[in-house]
């Protein structure tokens, strides 16, 4: 990539540039609308979400938990509620210095990509509130109906994952790998570990405190945008 095209700049999303966890938040809202038993899915959620914290679940049993809470309906039937989840519990949560950090790349010229393990439906319209024009998201089956069918499509884009979905979209963009030697990646958390490795510019992000061990081993920078 030439210097006037400018470099890759890479975020991951959940506890990067939002304040908070986009598929634990879809979880506890529809808790609220009644559409998932609060007892049940409730308690199933919050061990995801420790389990996860921990980089102690499989990418595939991770995806298909928060797949599964789209099962039967469609996306135009879901659109409605997904927008109000968005505006309601998401947009609240993207603060400032998050929009200044995507603006500064823009303005700079580079090829924003928002690069995270929550699913297509749920992450398209955030990318769009915070302006990033690539989207790399795991992504979900449809039935011969139009539903979702509460199963995940293709790799999943987490751990080992985000290298393998972002090398597919380097291809489709006609981009040379070597494209990552100066690019910046931003994320979290240490699940994100395989990507932060390949790039040319790491950041962590308001970090967990396995990542924060290993930025200050390998002395990479630390922000706080939260």
């Amino acid at each position: 990539m030439s210097a006037a095209a400018g470099r890759l700049a890479l975020f991951d999303l959940d506890g990067t540039l939002l304040a908070g966890d986009t598929d634990a938040l879809w979880c506890a809202f529809l808790v609220g609308e009644g559409v998932l038993d609060a007892a049940g899915f409730g308690a199933a959620n919050r061990e995801v979400i420790e389990r996860y914290a921990r980089a102690a679940i499989a990418p595939a049993e991770f995806a298909g938990f928060y797949a599964s809470t789209l099962a039967g309906r469609s996306p135009q039937a879901w659109a409605p509620l997904r927008d109000r989840f968005i505006a309601s519990e998401i947009a609240p949560r993207i603060g400032a210095r998050s929009q200044a950090l995507v603006g500064r790349h823009r303005e700079a010229g580079d090829r924003l990509v928002l690069t995270t393990a929550t699913n297509r439906f749920l992450t398209a319209p955030i990318a769009a509130r915070l302006g990033i024009e690539h989207l790399i998201a795991t992504e979900l089956e449809l039935g011969a109906d139009g539903a979702f069918t509460g199963r995940t499509a293709g790799v999943i884009n987490m751990r080992e994952g985000k290298l393998a979905r972002l090398a597919a979209w380097l291809a489709e963009e006609s981009l040379a790998d070597a494209s990552l030697l100066d690019a910046v990646f931003y994320s979290d958390s240490m699940n994100d570990l395989p990507l932060l490795e390949a790039v040319g510019h790491a950041v962590v992000v308001d970090p967990d405190a396995r990542l924060r061990v290993e930025a200050a081993k390998r002395n990479w920078p630390v922000l706080h945008i939260a």
